[in-house]
């Protein structure tokens, strides 16, 4: 058995023993596949999960993210927002609005859940909160500026989780392609910062979760 086909058997047998999909998520995880050009850019299943877990035992009140795709992780964790909790997420491909608008209101969300599409550098300065959750899943080319963007927004405390650290295991490599260049920087970066303390997670294509110790 190949390493590919060992590691398909396991992430399935994971599926397996973890709690199912809504038929909402499973509803716009076929639909992403069917109309997108890149739908291996969703969640998905296994990752939602681990996201929607995250902040229900958070139990945030504001949860921004970068990077919503058609809107399968936002729905994730706005499942567990406080009652008069909003997540706001930011896309800066506009294409996936209606996508994104029709599952959230298929999922009763419209109340808890801010669209915007565009720059996250532009829209970020201009949101007046500070949040309890982050997730970080937008271009991997401006990790450090997100991460930048976000840091004194983020609560003592607060949880920032940043998707596809891993960069298809290419950060390991024995020489690394400009993609696995600037997300083994950003790693480096999160390792050498004393403001936080991380722990990085092979789940998918790696998330770590870092977690504010400062004000």
């Amino acid at each position: 058995m190949s390493i590919d086909d060992s590691t398909g058997k396991l992430v399935q047998y994971c599926l397996d023993h973890s709690t199912a999909q809504s038929e909402v998520l499973y509803e716009l995880e076929r639909e992403t596949y069917l109309k997108t050009l890149a739908p291996q850019m969703l969640s998905g299943h296994l990752q939602g999960l681990f996201l929607r877990m995250i902040s229900q035992m958070l139990r945030p009140e504001r949860i921004l993210e970068l990077g919503t795709f058609t809107g399968y992780s936002a729905i994730c964790m706005a499942e567990g927002l406080q009652e008069n909790g909003i997540l706001y997420t930011i896309e800066v491909n506009e294409e996936m609005q209606p996508l994104i608008q029709k599952y959230i209101e298929k999922a009763g969300l419209s109340g808890k859940i801010k669209s915007y599409i565009g720059d996250a550098t532009q829209i970020v300065p201009g949101l007046e909160e500070s949040f309890d959750l982050v997730f970080i899943d937008a271009g991997k080319k401006d990790y450090e500026k997100h991460f930048d963007l976000v840091i004194d927004k983020v609560k003592p405390g607060g949880i920032i989780l940043v998707d596809n650290v891993l960069w298809s295991e290419k950060v390991i490599a024995e020489k690394l392609d400009q993609g696995a260049e600037t997300v083994d920087r950003f790693n480096k970066k999160i390792q050498n910062d004393s403001r936080v303390e991380n722990v990085m997670l092979p789940i998918r294509d790696g998330i770590t979760l870092i977690r504010k110790i400062t004000s």
